[in-house]
C-alpha cells in the first residue's frame, strides 16, 4: 500500500542528499567564497572534496537506480 508515495520516500531523501553534497562540494571548489574569516581556508582541501563528490555521486545514483526500478 502505497499512501502519499511513503515507500518512495527513502529514494527521494537520498537523491536530495547526495544531489546537494556533489552540487554543494563543487561549487566550493569551483568558486570558494569571497569573504572568509579568521581561519578560513583559500581553497577546500582537494582530496576531501573529491571523497565528498563521490560519495554524493554513489547515493545519488543509487537512489535513481531505486525509483527507476
Amino acid at each position: 500500500m502505497d499512501i502519499l508515495g511513503i515507500n518512495d520516500l527513502l529514494p527521494w531523501i537520498v537523491l536530495a542528499l547526495g544531489g546537494a553534497l556533489v552540487i554543494g562540494t563543487v561549487m566550493a571548489m569551483v568558486r570558494p567564497p569571497k569573504n572568509r574569516t579568521a581561519g578560513d581556508l583559500e581553497r577546500p582541501p582537494i582530496a576531501r572534496s573529491v571523497v565528498m563528490v563521490i560519495i554524493g555521486l554513489i547515493a545519488a545514483i543509487w537512489a535513481i537506480a531505486s525509483l527507476a526500478s
